[in-house]
Parts: C-alpha cells; sequence; structure tokens
C-alpha cells in the first residue's frame, strides 16, 4: 500500500476515530486503526467490539491495500510532522514508513485480517433526521445519562420515535432530561419503535454531528448506525426495557408555584453559592419569598454563601434544596434567556422547563434546616 494525504486530511480523520479505541483491550489490534485504500482515498476505521466508526478521507492513491498501526501513537506523529504532504508506504510485513517533509518514522503494524469485519445489519429500519435536531436534543439530555454501571439500562440515552414525535429522554434516577420534536409527516405514520443508544455511542455521534445537513439513521434488533459528514457510527443497542420515565413527570395540575427565571443570572448565582458546596452530598436551598429568590449553601467546616434574585412571585413563602451541578446542567446547555421553574412542594420533583421541546426533572434534597 502507498499514499499520499495532506496532514489536515489525516489529522481530522484520526481525531474523528481515535475516541473509539479502548485503553484497556486484550485484543492488540483493537488499539489499532485499520487503514484501507478506497476509489477517492483511504478508510479509516476502530472499533472496542460495541462500538465502530470509519470515516473516508481523500487521498492519492499509487498503490492499493490496507494495513492496521496503533491509533494514538500514529495521531501524535501526525499531529507533529512538520510538513502538510505525508506519504505513507506499507510493505507485506505490515511496516508502515511515514515521511514529511525531513521526517520519517518507521512504524509497526498488524494485518488487516486480524481486525474485526466492521458490524451491519441487513434488515434496518432506515430514514433520514436533521443533523440540527439531534445534535439540540442529545445536548440537552445527554449530561443526565447515569454513570452506574449496575444500573446499565440506564447508561445510555432513548430514543422513542412515536406519534409523529422523536423523544430522547435519560435518567440517572435522581434527574430525568426530556427533549422532543416533531418528525417529518412521511415517516411519522411509519414510526414506531424505541431503542436505547449507549453512552459511547452517543460521545462520539456529539463529535461528528454538524448544525446542517441530515443523518441516515438505521436500526434493527441489536444494531444502531448513523451515517453523516463522510463518516459512519455503528454501536451495539442497549440491551433492556427502559423503565417508564412518564410516571415520575409531575402532573401539570399538581403544580403549586411556577416561577419564570433569566436563565443566565440564576445559571450565575447557583454557580456562585454553589462554591461552598464541594462534594456531591453537598446541596443549595432556594429560599422563595414575594418577588424574591435567596439561594444559599451550607457547608460544615467550610463555610456558608447566600444571594438574592429578584423575581416575579408572589406565592407561599417556602424552600427546597437541590443538588447545585443537577441544577446548573441544563441551565448551561439550554440556549433560551428564560427558563420556568414548577414546583408543588417542598418534598417533591421540581420540573424546569423552558417554552416547548424540553422538560427536565430534579428531584429535592432532604438537608436540615
Amino acid at each position: 500500500m502507498k499514499f499520499s494525504v495532506t496532514k489536515e486530511n489525516l489529522l481530522e480523520g484520526l481525531q474523528k476515530t481515535q475516541n473509539v479505541v479502548s485503553n484497556r483491550t486484550t485484543l492488540p489490534v483493537l488499539s489499532n486503526v485499520l487503514i484501507e485504500t478506497t476509489e477517492t482515498g483511504i478508510r479509516l476505521s476502530t472499533t472496542d467490539m460495541e462500538v465502530a466508526l470509519r470515516c473516508d478521507i481523500p487521498a492519492i492513491v499509487e498503490k492499493p491495500g490496507a494495513t492496521t498501526l496503533p491509533a494514538r501513537r500514529l495521531l501524535t506523529i501526525v499531529r507533529e510532522l512538520p510538513a502538510s504532504d505525508i506519504q505513507i508506504e506499507t510493505d507485506s510485513k505490515n511496516i508502515s514508513s511515514i515521511r514529511s517533509g525531513q521526517s520519517f518514522f518507521k512504524i509497526f503494524g498488524l494485518p488487516k485480517d486480524e481486525f474485526p469485519a466492521f458490524p451491519s445489519s441487513k434488515e434496518a429500519r432506515t430514514f433520514q433526521i436533521k443533523q440540527s435536531v439531534l445534535r439540540d436534543g442529545l445536548r440537552k439530555t445527554s449530561y443526565a445519562i447515569s454513570m452506574d454501571e449496575t444500573r446499565y439500562v440506564l447508561n445510555g440515552i432513548l430514543f422513542s420515535f412515536k406519534e409523529g414525535m422523536l423523544k430522547l429522554v435519560a435518567t440517572d434516577g435522581r434527574r430525568l432530561a426530556l427533549f422532543e420534536e416533531s418528525i417529518d409527516a412521511e415517516l411519522a405514520g411509519k414510526m414506531d419503535l424505541d431503542f436505547i443508544v449507549p453512552t459511547k455511542a452517543i460521545n462520539e455521534l456529539q463529535r461528528l454531528l454538524l448544525d446542517d445537513g441530515e443523518a441516515t439513521l438505521s436500526v434493527s434488533d441489536n444494531l444502531v448506525s448513523l451515517e453523516l459528514n463522510g463518516s459512519l457510527l455503528v454501536s451495539k443497542l442497549v440491551d433492556g426495557n427502559y423503565p417508564n420515565y412518564k410516571q415520575v413527570i409531575p402532573a401539570t395540575e399538581d403544580v403549586k408555584e411556577s416561577i419564570t427565571l433569566e436563565r443566565e443570572a440564576f445559571l450565575t448565582c447557583v454557580r456562585r453559592v454553589s462554591l461552598l458546596s464541594s462534594d456531591k452530598a453537598s446541596s443549595i436551598r432556594l429560599n422563595f419569598t414575594k418577588n424574591n429568590i435567596e439561594v444559599t449553601s451550607n457547608t460544615p467546616e467550610v463555610g456558608e454563601a447566600r444571594e438574592s434574585i429578584a423575581v416575579a412571585y408572589r406565592g407561599r413563602d417556602f424552600s427546597i434544596a437541590f443538588n447545585p451541578e443537577y441544577m446548573m446542567d441544563p441551565l448551561k446547555n439550554l440556549p433560551n434567556d428564560e427558563v420556568y421553574l414548577r414546583l408543588i412542594d417542598e418534598m417533591s420533583p421540581g420540573v424546569l422547563e423552558i417554552n416547548s421541546g424540553f422538560l427536565y426533572v430534579l428531584m429535592p434534597m432532604r438537608v436540615s434546616a
């Protein structure tokens, strides 16, 4: 195999694919990137046997072929090369020579035959979806994915296509983020399925998505694939049934108080007050009085902080405590100027909403007065 490629294109391709490579693997070839020549250039592929990613980049191919090279080491080398033009040549023993300007490297690789076959499904349901919708939805929900590996069904995002709507749901049992968007009318009547995309695939997808264009989404019983921007991401689905998230969303008629908040000002206030809430068990307290919210934190052996925000509030005086990090997560990922905080009482979940398409449920914390 022999080809020439620009540093910019090769670096972009390696940066796209290297995150899939696992740091802990008993199969040496899984630490490598598969490099294959195509009619228009080269194709880079990586996998950890759960998630696979490949992308095509332009190159001038002098001799077709394929090899696998250590992904992260190759990325480090390419990043430091002095010239924009790179020539890579691989011999029959999978030893690759890399030349760029006055630099020369020789890297030992492994044969293509040892690399796992790229996953595919013959009985997949395929449709188009706007990248901007996916990007927006994942930004508004992915922070709520559970990191607890014992609750594997929550280690991902639920994609639900039903009744003309796409819903994305993430929860860790202490908070829940829900995004919804209407889908193409032609698809609406055909789509009725739920599937759970694991965290690693979500992270890779977020790196690939742009604000323009469409993605081709294909789903089978155990695989999901997304083709976009010259890349193909394939992942195994999380096996299991997602819990009934609707039952934790407070009914509208139960809401006693609704407060309009200026998102950026409220976020800044919570961030400042939470500076003295240093561990995950800590909390901030929202104290509601007429036209005012006082945000406070009091951490033993650390200190206390308080700050007030003027709001249009005429309800009863009461207090409710939340985890500050969980309170800030949606505020950091919403573009809206205003958000709405819906509350029932001190011990019931609070709901953070915007005008449409997003809802966030947050469990209160039990703390002493």
